[in-house]
């Protein structure tokens, strides 16, 4: 969108009036199963009630407060008014007016973007079902002047929006005739502009890569994993967790993926008949091999073929009849919507609340209602009845038991999901050996075309031996990564050796064969469990040479931070002078400090934002008895910015200083004049970020005294530096995630690649696309050739020349309240959902 067109869509939002509900509660997927008569009873009510748009049928989570911070303060940073509808919350308190509908100023949505629950209230609405009810809304929105509805909630919600929408002018109409307002006042608001954000912790909304609250509840549930699997050092046992999802198995999905559960209920796909012993049996297997902890992880809605619901108590009297095994029953139940929200659902609240001003700035009377969603890391809109549509297609199928059906719907993400999980969970008995044209061709027969390659064979003995290793700092995911590369490399048929403290291990010879459980337990580990080390390859090279020839090595995956880019380049520009160096090489990035470039993403990063925030939090919290004080806090990240911006727009910061985004004495002057006047409000606090290489002369010691100098009266300062705290810790349940996936198709395309050139029993590479980076770029994984990436790499700063992630700096000034121009607002485009634009992967 062009910058005039920008700033006049924020002069428009002048005389605006917004208002912002958070709708919904606890419905049937919030509680447990109760009797089938008195569940069906409530199915009838709740599908009435869902009819009429009376409230979310999903659960609706408790982590609303960013989105509510962000909606409000972009309206009145555009110029509009913004009410908030209070107390009992939602489309109650719209249709009870009066004082439940407040207008906000800049303080109203003041540090709460830390705290669970929703500051506003959420609760459902039974008036809001009748025509009566929507009347009284309707009365009490034009009374106020507003004509903008921003709804956060589930589906249901946001389909009584719609309906209210389409019903606005025959309400108008209504009120006139019964006089209670003028004709005037109805042509004035004469429209109605509706826009949703969706928050559903089940992520079961189609059309969006994630609902807020997804990945709070997600964090709560691996806390609780990783709190019983330390107890199993000391007891054999077995845990049956049962977590939310009466129609969506996703959070069961990704925490089994994030886990390495050993049998998992999901209610899109229900267990072939006769599950029970093959469970057991698979059981058994493990505990034989020596593991002390057994998991099995249940979706509450969870079914068998003919659609008989299987609950967490019978699977532990399963395992205790058949196997004897000590066994408990873990029920999450509410606290996957308690506790404080994660960074990821800060931002992407932040980042769609934004999106939400901007979107009902550009209605127009052809305009459909929208959500606004997530497509990888950009905001789109889509049409609210398209997703609402085949959100229900979801449920229909799995109502006709049309199971793989129902998967499909989910989306290709949620497909992969499953497909990766079966894949890795259990290892499969081996096949016969194919060849075809004379060449080893290995697949698995369970992904695919799930993973866009052809469906070959699997092989029990491939020719070619993988070499996996780990470069540079620590970063969470790095063991997630190693275990699902480690495990599809040994489905794929090869030998996979891994190699201790990098390339200089690997220079050394400390290089072992591993097996399938040898990786067993690492998902939720921190750090690498390898070893890992800066050292590059040109302080080496000869005995790296001679060590790839001696053990065979024909594909070497590097797993790591810019050392490992940097590093396979070196190999890969060496190959003139080495021919053992022809050979596959791949890097997936993880680094804390996400400057590798060919990815938007690197692994470690989302635990290493989660551990400053939470940091942050605290800081914050430390001065709640303090009168006016300003905290400046040093973060890592080398050259690169993206660990303060981010960091910051989670925790709300005053500012946050990066080398990408120069600043001088002015602008610190600027900054300590804006806290200054913020300190004059009720507003005590101040948080202000530098990364730690931002800036040459201003130090964090310069920049203390700075501020101490130019508060003194006013406000005092202290210095906190996190250091390696952000490194340490265990892996968020996006980092587990997205390191699985990155193994996973890592190793599979290097298997492609190495069928490609293996001729007359030798593997000779030497074309630029055989050394690639994976990594997620925009919408979709992409593996860009190092020899590529060079020309867009700053080496001295070791950076990319380019970093999607700068977009965000306005967001994070804006929402600081820093009076800044619109120019570089990057608008969502309206986007369509249909079953082909679900077949599509878009990211993890």
């Amino acid at each position: 969108m062009a910058a005039a067109e920008l700033e006049r869509l924020r002069m428009a939002g002048a005389g605006m009036a917004i208002a912002v509900l958070t709708s919904g509660g606890d419905a049937q997927g919030g509680a447990r199963r109760v009797e089938k008569e008195e569940e069906e009873e409530e199915e009838e009510v709740e599908e009435e009630e869902e009819e009429e748009g009376g409230g979310s049928s999903a659960p609706v989570p408790p982590r609303m407060n960013a989105a509510v911070r962000a909606v409000t303060r972009m309206g009145i940073y555009v110029g509009a008014k913004v009410f908030l509808i209070y107390e009992v919350g939602g489309y109650e308190g719209l249709v009870e007016g009066g004082d439940n509908i407040k207008q906000a100023n800049w303080l109203s949505v003041s540090n709460i973007i830390q705290l669970g629950g929703t500051v506003i209230g959420s609760a459902r609405c039974k008036a809001f079902t009748t025509r009566a009810g929507r009347l009284r809304a309707a009365r009490n929105l034009v009374e106020h002047g507003i004509t903008n509805l921003c709804v956060i909630g589930g589906d249901g919600s946001l389909t009584g929006a719609d309906i209210f929408r389409s019903e606005w002018g025959g309400l108008l109409e209504e009120l006139v005739r019964d006089g209670q307002i003028s004709e005037e006042v109805a042509r004035e608001n004469c429209r109605l502009n509706i826009v949703g954000l969706v928050g559903s912790i089940d992520n079961d909304f189609c059309g969006t890569d994630m609902t807020i609250g997804t990945d709070s509840a997600l964090h709560r549930i691996m806390e609780v994993i990783d709190a019983i699997t330390t107890t199993a050092q000391s007891h054999q046992r077995t845990f049956v967790l049962e977590v939310m999802g009466r129609h969506c198995g996703y959070l069961a999905l990704v925490s089994g993926l994030a886990s390495g559960a050993d049998w998992l209920f999901i209610p899109e796909s229900p267990p072939e008949d006769g599950w029970e012993d093959l469970m057991c049996e698979r059981l058994g297997e493990t505990r034989s091999r020596g593991s002390r902890l057994n998991i099995i992880i249940i979706a509450e809605g969870a079914i068998d073929r003919s659609g008989k619901p299987i609950s967490s108590n019978y699977v532990k009297d399963l395992v205790v009849q058949r196997l004897g095994f000590d066994t408990r029953v873990t029920v999450l139940g509410h606290v996957q919507r308690g506790g404080t929200p994660s960074a990821f659902d800060r931002v992407l609240s932040s980042k769609m609340g934004m999106e939400a001003v901007m979107a009902l700035l550009e209605a127009t009377p052809d305009t459909p209602a929208c959500v606004v969603s997530l497509s990888g890391n950009q905001s789109v809109r889509l049409p609210l009845m398209e997703c609402v549509q085949v959100t229900k297609d979801v449920q229909k199928a799995m109502d006709e038991k049309r199971f793989e059906e129902a998967i499909q719907l989910r989306g290709r993400s949620f497909e992969n999901n499953w497909n990766i999980y079966k894949l890795l969970a259990h290892q499969k008995p081996a096949q016969e050996k194919v060849r075809r044209d004379g060449a080893w061709q290995g697949y698995v027969p369970t992904l695919g075309t799930h993973i866009d390659m052809p469906p070959l064979s699997l092989s029990p003995q491939s020719p070619f031996s993988l070499a996996i290793l780990n470069v540079g700092a620590p970063a969470a995911g790095m063991n997630a990564a190693i275990r699902s590369a480690v495990r599809i490399g040994i489905c794929q048929g090869h030998t996979v050796y891994v190699v201790s403290d990098g390339f200089e291990g690997l220079s050394k010879g400390q290089i072992r064969e591993v097996g399938w459980h040898d990786v067993a337990g690492w998902l939720g580990r921190g750090g690498s469990m390898l070893g890992t080390k800066r050292t590059l390859p040109k302080t080496c090279m000869e005995k790296i040479v001679e060590n790839v020839r001696k053990f065979n090595i024909q594909g070497l995956l590097v797993i790591g931070g810019f050392e490992a880019y940097e590093g396979v380049l070196q190999l890969v520009e060496a190959r003139g002078q080495y021919e053992e160096l022809c050979i596959i090489m791949c890097v997936i990035p993880a680094t804390i400090s996400n400057n590798v470039p060919g990815t938007d993403f690197s692994l470690g990063s989302d635990t290493a934002v989660n551990a400053a925030m939470e940091s942050c939090d605290r800081i914050k919290q430390s001065a709640s008895g303090t009168k006016r004080r300003v905290f400046i806090v040093e973060t890592m990240g080398g050259y690169c910015g993206y660990l303060s911006t981010v960091t910051g727009i989670a925790v709300g910061a005053d500012a946050a200083y990066v080398y990408e985004d120069p600043f001088t004495i002015h602008d610190l002057k600027a900054n300590v004049e804006h806290l200054t006047d913020k300190m004059k409000t009720d507003i005590q606090r101040g948080l202000v970020l530098r990364n730690e290489k931002c800036h040459e002369h201003y130090t964090t010691e310069f920049l203390y005294n700075l501020y101490s100098s130019e508060g003194k009266g006013i406000f005092d300062c202290r210095i906190n530096v996190l250091g390696h705290l952000q490194q340490g810790g265990a892996p968020t349940p996006f980092d587990r995630n997205y390191g699985t996936k990155l193994g996973v198709k890592a190793v599979l395309w290097m298997s492609e690649k190495l069928q490609e050139v293996y001729r007359k029993g030798r593997v000779f590479a030497n074309s630029g696309d055989s050394a690639c980076v994976i990594g997620l770029r925009k919408k979709v994984v992409a593996f860009s050739p190092v020899t590529e990436l060079k020309k867009v790499t700053d080496f001295e700063h070791r950076l990319p020349q380019e970093q999607w992630w700068l977009n965000l700096r306005l967001m994070l000034k804006m929402l600081a309240n820093y009076q800044i121009s619109l120019t570089e607002y990057i608008s969502g485009k309206m986007e369509h959902v249909t079953r082909r634009t679900l077949s599509i992967e878009k990211g993890f």
